[in-house]
């Protein structure tokens, strides 16, 4: 069993292992930055491209809010997790952008 601490990202990461999911191989993973309009998505997404994540910008018309996407392939440990959460609210925080959660891609063979 997958040992992590019981938070909302120890949580998310013990399902994707009783998924399936080989956690000793990488897999890629998107992380959501909650942004407050275009152009502050733009600066962040820029700026997360930058540092080397796969970005996209998007608009929900329901829920009238934007959202910059940055992916990375990365083994998918707490820890890292953790980590790269922390880069990206840095990268976001001087446009407003906060990060929203995480979805890896899985890699269920």
């Amino acid at each position: 069993m997958l040992q992590s601490p019981a938070d909302a990202d120890g949580d998310a990461l013990r399902r994707v292992a009783e998924g399936g999911s080989d956690m000793s191989k990488p897999m890629t993973v998107e992380f959501a930055v909650a942004v407050a309009d275009e152009p502050s998505g733009q600066a962040i997404a820029e700026a997360a491209a930058a540092a080397g994540f796969t970005t996209s910008l998007t608009f929900d018309d329901q829920s009238d809010e934007w959202t910059c996407y940055c992916s990375a392939e990365m083994l998918v440990t707490y820890d890292d997790l953790i980590r790269v959460q922390q880069e990206l609210r840095q990268l976001a925080s001087s446009d407003g952008g906060d990060v929203d959660g995480w979805q890896p891609a899985g890699n269920v063979s």
